[in-house]
């Protein structure tokens, strides 16, 4: 996808062709009847996990999306002002909007609550070529269950959704936030520095770590930690061992039992071989405070799902209760299906109904019990002056699996097309 179209396209007409901003597109075809069956099919998956729908605005005040909340950079977002001069943002994320509706409608609940999406975000991207900044996301969020059995439900309910959306092979790559952030309480980094070491470590470039913390007062026992994470990959006794001989942090090794715990409940599901542990992983989102997870798979270098804990996002909006959180991106998801060749990208829809207008009222009534019996039909009336073949040249154009005809002769004519 060009960011910018440089060149203006005409048509024969001479009239400028209408384009849309960069990051943004138009989907329509089997494309569209397609990505709507994928949001149809994990909002089923997410309300047979008991979770309700919610919708919040498409946009909020500037400040539930502030540093302090912890989601995106203030210049990510896409702002504007009200009549009142109010600062106003597209929702970049759907979390802190859940999180505030939850603290001004549930309140005083303590028990379980369990609300999904299916909702667009908006990210001001717009130095990356090519990156939507308008993405779909179908998602769930668990509210007041703090235990490793909620972590490993939502780290299931997403194998689950990838599985129902067709996809076949697939990681979750799970880490924890208190393990990073557990280290740098302990060395004592300052917030620049924590944040330098952050955007290395997520970027995988160790030998900038390493370089980093040469600059840095740290003892020899944490920089051995920080160096050894990259290879902190799914064996977590061995990590154990490696971490408790060289730092004090109760929240390390806390991070790390949560993850053996997460590891065992999966077992349950029967979903153990779907995750990867890796102690290396952190979140743009600094909200997040507990286990993380991203899913990948083959054809698309973008995570297609993504989750966490966030166990003080609520605190910030009134309410102090533990949270944790999955998202599917739909856009992706659509990307690595079509890439997999899983997707029908010719997908047929719908019967086409032709009628003379001598039999207009027969059609009517035919028309109308197909549809009651679930039939997608699209009436048309037939030209005097159009041959059939016209019209069935049309319905292959429109990907119309099967045309029917009403002859003058009171007779339906069937064909299948395409």
């Amino acid at each position: 996808m060009e960011e910018k179209v440089k060149d203006m396209e005409w048509d024969s007409n001479g009239g400028e062709l209408l384009h849309t901003p960069g990051g943004v597109k138009d989907t329509y075809g089997a494309e569209c009847a397609n990505k709507l069956k994928i949001q149809s099919a994990v909002r089923e998956v997410l309300n047979s996990y008991g979770f309700r729908d919610i919708q919040t605005p498409a946009f909020e005040y500037f400040d539930i999306f502030s540093k302090e909340r912890g989601t995106v950079a203030s210049k990510e977002m896409f702002k504007f002002f009200d009549r009142g001069n109010n600062t106003l943002v597209l929702r970049p994320d759907m979390t802190p909007p859940i999180a505030r509706c939850v603290a001004k409608y549930y309140r005083d609940e303590d028990m379980q609550i369990r609300l999904c999406y299916v909702a667009d975000t908006f990210v001001n991207t717009g130095k990356y070529k090519g990156k939507l900044q308008q993405v779909t996301q179908a998602g769930a969020e668990l509210f007041n269950d703090g235990s490793s059995d909620a972590d490993a439900e939502m780290v299931a309910l997403t194998v689950k959704c990838l599985l129902k959306s067709g996809l076949k092979e697939f990681q979750i790559e799970a880490g924890h936030a208190g393990f990073f952030n557990g280290l740098v309480k302990e060395a004592g980094f300052s917030e620049s520095d924590t944040a330098k070491l952050r955007s290395l470590i997520e970027s995988k470039n160790f030998f900038g770590v390493e370089d980093l913390l040469d600059n840095l007062t740290v003892s020899k026992e944490l920089k051995e930690i920080f160096l050894k994470m990259p290879e902190m990959f799914n064996n977590l006794d061995e990590a154990a061992e490696f971490v408790k001989v060289r730092s004090k942090s109760e929240e390390v090794y806390k991070a790390i039992e949560r993850l053996k715990k997460l590891e065992t409940i999966l077992k349950s599901y029967g979903f153990e071989n779907y995750i990867t542990v890796d102690l290396s992983m952190l979140s743009n989102y600094s909200y997040y405070t507990g286990i993380i997870f991203r899913a990948y798979t083959y054809g698309n270098g973008e995570a297609v799902a993504t989750g966490g804990r966030y166990d003080g996002l609520l605190s910030q909006f009134g309410k102090d209760a533990p949270a944790i959180g999955l998202a599917i991106v739909i856009d992706q998801l659509m990307l690595a299906l079509s890439r997999q060749k899983l997707l029908d990208e010719e997908l047929l829809q719908g019967t086409l109904l032709l009628y003379p207008q001598s039999l207009r009222d027969k059609a009517v009534r035919k028309a109308e019990e197909l549809r009651s019996k679930g039939e997608h039909i699209q009436l048309v009336r037939k030209s005097s002056v159009k041959p059939v073949e016209e019209y069935k040249e049309y319905a292959k154009r429109m990907r119309i699996k099967k045309m029917l005809f009403l002859n003058s002769e009171d007779e339906i004519v069937t064909w299948r097309l395409n």
